[in-house]
């Protein structure tokens, strides 16, 4: 269970084959996949065969890209060419033709990594929670009884388990942070553009792809990889510096860190807060200059109500009138909300992202840096949309802290910082301006040093 930059090491020191390392994970998912149901699926030969194409390059001196060998795994969302993408739904009609990479598949294949499989997704990647009407429940593999999260909740699951080292996950709402905080993992919501996105998504700009893995530094190599341009995403960034260099600890000496332990209305467990503290004082020890402050806006989760529930009946109205019994009912109630919404409605929300996208650009004005709690709670109850007895339906009403970056375009990230009684992981999250992905994952990278956390595993 090594690490993407681990194995590159061992690679290129010839003391590890991409086919040793393939065949190891292939059996760990053959053993430990019923468990927690993190890949929907799997192509071990074809694993094998590309690991071997690699091994090849290796032994003469020749690799290629920055994952030359590296197994990695691929939500259920995003196309790849020769694998069927049913996006969790029992409406996707499987027969494809499935003859496209999306972007950042293309981007892996060009970086020569070792494709394993597909990972679960909630049907059209919709709530925070992961599981579908095609694939069922995917669960926590530090508690299966637990909600890995969504809705990259499979990617994260794998991860955490050693089911493959990166895994590529898509975040519309907080749906790379969610599960990533819940198993343990680090995972980045890029700033908005800076990996492509195609076919574009039915949320429109909340929706972003971006990196999952064990350590930052891998999470740093992945993005490094999805952040080339693509022609069929017009709002793409032209090319960005890589940020693999960038991401040393010290690097936050003298930032100014605004810490802000409830972003002023969300209700947060106490042993959250607790761990959430020590990675503040971690990021102190390393010369951040931190003071506790709010940025001051109120809960826009109405404004994000409007754009998720819009893109939603989107989606749900270009299904085919016979197949739409067969969706989540969950899925169908938001479309059904987003139906109801008038285009003044939309038009609104979409001025009130935008001033608040300005808010939060002045307040970086002042702060390099934001850092909050990832998740008030840990993971709940696998197969429930909310936690029990929480008196709200939908899984908007338990992750306050993640939904509103998605509507300001910025980076922000989560690493974990310390566990829960009863040993569930818990998360921070660390925020930056628009294009201050690298500080972002410098400041993940301080605390991942400050509190070691990697040598413990689920199970």
């Amino acid at each position: 269970m090594l690490s993407a930059t681990e194995l590159l090491g061992l690679y290129r020191r010839r003391e590890l084959s991409p086919v040793q390392a393939t065949r190891a994970v292939l059996e760990r998912i053959d053993a430990q996949n019923a468990v927690t149901n993190a890949y929907c699926l799997v192509r071990g030969d074809e694993a094998l065969a590309a690991a071997r194409v690699s091994e090849g390059r290796w032994q003469a001196g020749e690799p290629e890209g920055l994952l030359d060998g590296i197994p990695v795994s691929v939500k259920d969302l995003l196309l790849t060419s020769g694998w069927p993408t049913l996006r969790g739904s029992r409406t996707t009609e499987a027969a494809g033709p499935w003859a496209v990479d999306a972007p950042a598949v293309a981007r892996l294949r060009e970086h020569r990594a070792v494709l394993l499989g597909k990972t679960t997704t909630p049907e059209f990647g919709w709530k925070g929670v992961t599981d579908s009407p095609l694939t069922g429940v995917t669960r926590n593999p530090w508690d299966p009884a637990r909600t890995p999260g969504g809705s990259s909740g499979g990617s994260a699951a794998a991860v955490a388990s050693g089911l493959g080292p990166l895994s590529v996950g898509t975040d519309g709402g907080g749906s790379i942070r969610i599960p990533a905080s819940f198993c343990g993992i680090v995972g980045l919501k890029p700033t908005q553009g800076r990996v492509p996105v195609y076919p574009p998504s039915t949320f429109g700009t909340l929706s972003h792809v971006g990196p999952m893995a064990r350590t930052v530094a891998d999470a740093a190599l992945l993005l490094d990889v999805l952040s080339s341009p693509d022609v069929r995403d017009p709002l793409a960034l032209d090319r960005q510096a890589p940020v693999a260099a960038q991401v040393a600890p010290r690097r936050v000496s003298g930032l100014r860190v605004a810490y802000s332990p409830a972003l002023g209305y969300a209700q947060v467990d106490p042993e959250v807060a607790g761990a959430v503290r020590g990675a503040v004082t971690a990021l102190e020890s390393w010369g951040a200059r931190v003071t506790v402050a709010d940025p001051g806006f109120a809960d826009p989760i109405a404004t994000f109500d409007v754009l998720w529930s819009a893109g939603a009946a989107q989606l749900v109205d270009g299904i085919p009138a016979r197949r739409r019994h067969l969706i989540d009912p969950g899925l169908a109630e938001v479309a059904a909300a987003g139906r109801r919404r008038t285009a003044l409605d939309y038009l609104q929300a979409l001025r009130e992202r935008s001033e608040f996208g300005i808010a939060m650009g002045a307040f970086h004005q002042a702060y390099d840096l934001l850092v909050t709690p990832t998740e008030p709670i840990a993971a709940f109850a696998a197969g429930a949309e909310v936690p029990e007895n929480s008196g709200e339906p939908r899984w908007t009403s338990w992750t306050p802290f993640t939904y509103p970056f998605n509507l300001s375009h910025q980076p922000a990230a989560t690493v974990p910082c310390g566990f829960s009684g009863t040993g569930l992981p818990i998360g921070v999250q660390v925020v930056g301006p628009r294009h201050g992905d690298a500080l972002v994952l410098a400041a993940c990278a301080a605390i991942e040093a400050a509190l070691p956390w990697r040598d413990r595993w689920p199970g």
